[in-house]
């Protein structure tokens, strides 16, 4: 089965910032070994007495700037994403020993800090980002399961098989063959793929529509919080609050050619600092990267004022590129750097933005190919480990790629496009697989160790 199978919404997630692979990830992967531990026999139960987990490759590296152990406690304790409590989410080991229950059947566990052990960056793992949990009696192991955060908050649980219960209409792997369906069945990529999501899903085009419109309403909330929003962010490096400022400068240039780019760049810059604050976005197609799309779809809605139907579409085909990105390389900057990460939610927003505005297929693949190719080889080096220098104004950057890879797109002579999207999508993947760890979403590299005054 070499074919696309994933849902919009598995690319387009709600959760807590900063990091869908060291956040999102890790609390989904804590659930799933608390679901697994309750369905044990009371009898091995009632042996154990504790549960450790291990981090290994970029969490272990760069998880308690990420806050993976947050994450791990909050799963642990029955949370999902999407509607856990941000405020106990940012509350947990706020003191170093601070316990946690975890309920266990009719058995009580005793959780701290302790049981949280950061491993080794090189490991013999198949997946960079990889969690160990062990329900234990002393030293003897009990129950174990190893998780793999691939990105996006996606995870596989080791020895899962994957079985779907359902299979997309239309079947393909990468640009080239949604395009031969588009022209065979004489369809939009966007009717493709929501007939791909209803059978998928199992959701009618109605219910499809109303988590569209909530998937746009967090990220216009994201917005919106992130340019009110002052102060410094958590975190050692005291950054201030960008966004507000900002903003507050596009109200005395009204009339300047610049506000338009000052508008795009101030919405982008908001929703990443809102990331990095832990409060909740949507994974576009990560967290890291998840100030881009909102930035445009908010510029598409409030300054060129542009229907939200058209709108809705546009988020259906950036899926489609997502998912694209996704299935032949990777969405994880722990895998293939920031390219990955950013370079694929501006090639994503690129598309979004060639849909909304009516343009044909050849368009969209030529925006979307422009955008990642001018992010091609950009490496993962969060100084100190957290989501904030470069990522938050790398994410403002971006947007202004995705909208400037729409206009080369759409006036030029697409016809003579040299490079396809499924070509610079192998590009990302081999660049990937020759950047060094240390380049990685490890904070072992490039700016997080030359910067001086952080």
């Amino acid at each position: 089965m070499n074919y696309i199978n994933t849902s919009i919404f598995d690319l387009f997630k709600i959760g807590p910032g900063p990091s869908s692979s060291h956040t999102i990830g890790p609390m989904k992967a804590a659930l799933s070994f608390y679901k697994s531990i309750n369905k044990l026999s009371e009898n091995l139960l009632s042996k154990a007495n504790s549960i450790d987990v291990y981090l290994y490759g970029s969490l272990s590296a760069t998880g308690k700037g990420h806050g993976t152990d947050k994450a791990i406690v909050a799963g642990l304790l029955g949370n999902l994403p999407a509607s856990c409590d941000i405020d106990f989410l940012s509350s947990i080991f706020s003191k170093n020993e601070d316990i946690y229950i975890i309920n266990a059947s009719k058995v009580k566990l005793i959780f701290s800090k302790r049981n949280i052990h950061f491993g080794d960056l090189k490991h013999r793992f198949p997946y960079q980002n990889t969690l160990v949990f062990q329900l234990k009696s002393n030293s003897d192991i009990l129950f174990e399961d190893i998780y793999y955060s691939t990105g996006g908050g996606f995870i596989i649980r080791e020895g899962d098989q994957q079985t779907l219960k359902y299979k997309p209409i239309f079947e393909y792997s990468n640009m080239n063959e949604l395009k031969d369906l588009v022209i065979k069945n004489k369809l939009s990529i966007k009717d493709i793929m929501l007939s791909n999501e209803i059978a998928l899903s199992g959701l009618s085009e109605r219910e499809i529509d109303k988590k569209l419109e909530n998937i746009l309403n967090v990220m216009e909330k994201a917005v919106v919080a992130g340019l009110e929003a002052k102060g410094v962010l958590p975190g050692p490096i005291k950054l201030r609050r960008k966004a507000y400022d900002f903003y507050l400068h596009t109200k005395k240039i009204k009339d300047e050619p610049d506000r338009f780019l000052i508008c795009l760049n101030s919405y982008a810059i908001a929703v990443s600092e809102e990331n990095a604050d832990g409060h909740m976005v949507v994974t576009a197609p990560t967290s890291g990267a998840c100030g881009i799309i909102p930035a445009l779809i908010y510029l598409l809605r409030h300054n060129l004022f542009v229907d939200i139907g058209k709108i809705k579409h546009g988020l259906i085909v950036a899926a489609a590129i997502g998912m694209i990105a996704k299935h032949n390389a990777s969405i994880s900057g722990a895998e293939v750097g920031c390219q990955g990460e950013v370079g694929v939610a501006s090639s994503m927003g690129a598309a979004l933005l060639s849909e909304a505005f009516g343009k044909n297929i050849e368009i969209i693949e030529n925006a979307a190919e422009v955008a990642l190719e001018h992010h091609l080889g950009l490496t993962c080096d969060p100084i100190r480990g957290y989501v904030q220098i470069p990522c938050i104004e790398r994410n403002a950057v971006g947007a202004v790629k995705a909208y400037n890879a729409y206009l080369l797109a759409s006036y030029g002579d697409y016809h003579k496009q040299k490079i396809g999207f499924d070509e610079v999508v192998m590009a990302m993947l081999k660049t990937g697989k020759d950047m060094q760890k240390k380049y990685k979403e490890t904070a072992k590299g490039g700016l997080a160790v030359c910067s001086i005054n952080c």
